[in-house]
């Protein structure tokens, strides 16, 4: 299929991009994750607007520019897709953080952003039966897969808690009442977090569950203690 620098051709492949790049961000807007709605419609974008570039320039050096150009030059329309898969790495990295409870979080806006850059260069170069069996699947995998992931995890033995008590000696009791329910202990990692004036005991323990124990149990276990302030599932 010959390549078409139509105006329109190259307004429909940009608004394509924005409309795909906006339905990905949506989720992560609603969330309130670094990178939204705006961000994935930017990148999406700049990505087939770059990839519409390189195929302009190849296209203008075999034809309009082959005759005033007098010695051999030639480009290679994939190293700008590379380039931008390179570049977006960066911005990627800025929405991952670790938390103060060791928690790892904006892993699936990155990626989704890396996607979103993919799905951009696709629709640049009019594949857009591509980029729409992509952006479908990568609505689908943050969307409906996130529930997924939560019933897996809430049903796996394996779990790690984050409890804020008032002083280190509650460790023992903590530890004591989740063994008296059959909770097998691997790691506890008590720190001191600081909150405006004060600096609240914590720890993050790591335990296997008995069978058919759901995490409500261990929940429900931890906050009749008395000298527990927080409890939370990392």
């Amino acid at each position: 299929m010959a390549v078409s620098f139509d105006i329109w051709d190259t307004v429909a492949r940009i608004l394509v991009a924005a409309l795909c790049g906006g339905l990905v961000g949506i989720e992560r807007g609603r969330k309130h994750r670094p990178a939204g709605f705006r961000t994935y419609m930017i990148v999406c974008m700049g990505s087939a607007l770059t990839m519409i570039l390189g195929t302009y320039l190849a296209a203008m050096l075999t034809t309009v520019w082959a005759g005033s150009i007098p010695f051999s030059v030639s480009t290679d329309v994939s190293r700008f897709g590379a380039q931008v898969i390179n570049g977006i790495g960066f911005l990627g990295a800025g929405t991952i953080i670790v938390t103060g409870r060791q928690q790892i979080k904006g892993m699936t806006t990155a990626a989704g952003l890396w996607a979103s850059a993919c799905m951009g260069l696709a629709i640049g170069a009019g594949f857009y039966m591509a980029a729409l069996i992509g952006c479908l699947l990568i609505i689908v995998t943050i969307i409906l897969f996130s529930k997924l992931e939560h019933i897996i995890l809430m049903r796996s033995r394996n779990m790690n808690i984050y409890v804020e008590f008032e002083n280190t000696d509650d460790v023992a009791e903590i530890v004591s009442t989740l063994r008296g329910i059959g909770v097998r202990i691997f790691d506890v990692e008590i720190t001191k977090a600081k909150y405006a004036e004060n600096k609240i005991p914590n720890a993050i323990i790591s335990m296997q569950l008995p069978k058919k124990t759901p995490h409500t149990d261990i929940f429900s276990a931890i906050s009749e203690i008395d000298t527990v302030r927080a409890i939370e599932e990392l």
